[in-house]
Parts: C-alpha cells; structure tokens; sequence
C-alpha cells in the first residue's frame, strides 16, 4: 500500500464520519483546519482508523500526532 492510499483511506474515514464530503486532507491538515475534528470525533475518527488498517494505535502514538501526515506515517509502518 502507497502513501496516498493511505492518505485516500484516512480521507474517506473523516468524511464518513465527520459527515462532510468536501473535506480534502493533505499531510500538513491539522484538528484546527477541520471545524468538525474535535476531541471527542478525534477518538472516533482514531477507531474507525484502526479498523480499517487493521491495527492498535498506542496511546503514546495517539498523543503525539499533530497533522495527517504523522497518522499516515504511523500507518505505514505498523501495516508493513
């Protein structure tokens, strides 16, 4: 799997569940370019992550990210 698969899969989870399909993410997207990420859709947006890439963040993990590009990072390399 490719970075932008990855990228294309993280999207598809934020739009679904922050039910807004304009949302486009880039590397650099942050929870202050997205008014609907907040705390609480951030554990939900985590979940259904996990979900599809079939894996466990580790709470060390969750606490560190600061863009999607960080969370794509961390994908990749538990997926391989």
């Amino acid at each position: 799997m490719q970075m932008e698969e990855i990228l294309k899969g993280v999207q598809d989870i934020f739009i679904d569940v922050l039910e807004d399909d304009d949302i486009v993410l880039n590397y650099n997207t942050t929870a202050d370019d997205i008014k609907e990420w907040d705390s609480l859709n951030h554990v939900v947006l985590i979940v259904e992550i996990e979900k599809k890439f079939k894996f466990k963040f580790k709470l060390e993990e969750i606490q560190s990210f600061r863009n999607i590009g960080e969370i794509c990072d961390n994908i990749l390399v538990k997926i391989y």
